[in-house]
């Protein structure tokens, strides 16, 4: 059980690849620079095929096997996030607000790792194709990836992708069977009053006594309707009324967000929160209007994938948990997924600051098993 001997060889390169990263992020779907950098390192690799502008700069590349076999995806992210770095590294993020403090620099890194192995030594049979994607972080660029027909150009028959994880030992790796990840969607309910002088409040219909009651009771959703067996978070994340002390103003926001494994519980969950809304403005005499946003569904490891995943990951580390507690975090891995089998799994970098915090770091030390074991997955399908 140990890394792959040549990958920790150029342990040193990918940490180079993943700090020039981390000094140059990007956001959402314009990873132009990143997309750019990735392309240059495949054609120094010798990668059969790499295909850009997928989901915009998302990057697809092939590696052939020697001969006929399975099509495996590797997948990862490339996106990073509007927040302002506090690390203090020499390698700290070169763009004001913008950092990558979710580790998908260092995915990238172990997957350029991955290919890199696989190119030189072709120990398998089948493909591989590496899959580099933007706005995990937004609006999906997994998505965008599958409804433009990604799986099927390239034949992928199952795919795999791995997350850096702040609460673990560094090398554990950690998945289990089904669901790993929540559903998710968020809200914005705009409760709609009329506003006028703070001194005479009966000459008004205030918003805000509204809003703040339709806060609190949608609080009670998750204690009061929902199963206690069945996971639900129900956040209110934001509220926003008025700019003055002696205004009253005409309209009051909230935002948040809805987390679940199960569909039929997040639909429901969705049609009370507009009825909680209507109803309890409807009781002060204002008016609510309930949005939501496109989210993403459960990530949902299939079965045999997942027990695949961790069998290999055995082969490289001695610290392997294949019944993780699936996680309230969400996920556009989980797309894919929905379109082929496969399965996600979390690589421990050793606990610190969590991710989209302004001081996380990916750990470089734990590259070269993230890489080892992309590698192997391919390997071990292409036997």
């Amino acid at each position: 059980m140990a890394v792959i001997n040549r990958i920790a060889g150029f342990a040193d390169d990918m940490t180079a690849w993943r700090r020039h990263l981390h000094q140059n992020p990007e956001l959402g779907l314009d990873c132009y620079d990143t997309a750019q950098f990735v392309v240059a390192r495949l054609r120094e690799m010798g990668v059969d095929e790499i295909h850009e502008g997928i989901a915009r700069t998302g990057i697809v590349a092939v590696i052939n096997g020697q001969g006929p076999g399975p099509v495996t995806g590797l997948r990862a992210d490339m996106d990073a996030l509007p927040i302002q770095e506090a690390t203090g590294a020499s390698w700290a993020s070169t763009r004001p607000g913008k950092m990558h403090a979710c580790g998908h620099d260092g995915h990238t890194a172990m997957l350029l790792g991955a290919a890199r192995y696989l190119a030189e030594t072709r120990n398998f049979k089948g493909r591989a194709v590496l899959i580099f994607q933007p706005a995990e972080e937004t609006i999906g660029g997994g998505r965008i990836m599958v409804e433009e027909g990604m799986m099927d150009r390239f034949g992928i028959e199952e795919v795999y992708a791995i997350h850096t994880d702040p609460f673990a030992a560094a090398g554990q790796l950690r998945t289990c069977e089904g669901p790993i990840m929540a559903g998710v969607e968020d809200w914005r309910i705009t409760v709609k009053g009329v506003g006028g002088h703070a001194a005479y409040p009966h000459a008004t219909r205030d918003p805000i006594p509204a809003a703040l009651a339709i806060g609190q009771a949608l609080m009670a959703i998750p204690a009061r309707e929902s199963d206690t067996f069945e996971p639900l978070v129900v956040s209110m994340t934001t509220i926003n009324a008025g700019e003055a002390t002696n205004v009253i103003p005409d309209t009051a926001t909230l935002t948040g967000t809805v987390r679940s494994f199960n569909d039929e519980q997040m639909a429901r969950t969705l049609k009370r929160i507009q009825q909680i809304a209507a109803q309890v403005a409807d009781g002060y005499g204002v008016a609510a209007h309930t949005e939501f946003v496109l989210g993403y569904p459960a990530t949902v490891n299939h079965a045999a994938q997942a027990r695949y995943a961790a069998k290999v990951a055995r082969e490289i580390s001695a610290d392997v948990l294949d019944t993780l507690t699936p996680e309230m975090g969400a996920e556009d891995f989980s797309f894919m997924l929905q379109s082929r089998p496969g399965a996600f799994l979390f690589l421990g970098q050793g606990e610190g600051p969590s991710v989209h915090h302004p001081e996380f770091d990916f750990n470089d030390a734990v590259a070269p098993v993230g890489a080892s074991y992309l590698a192997r997955l391919v390997e071990r399908r292409g036997q």
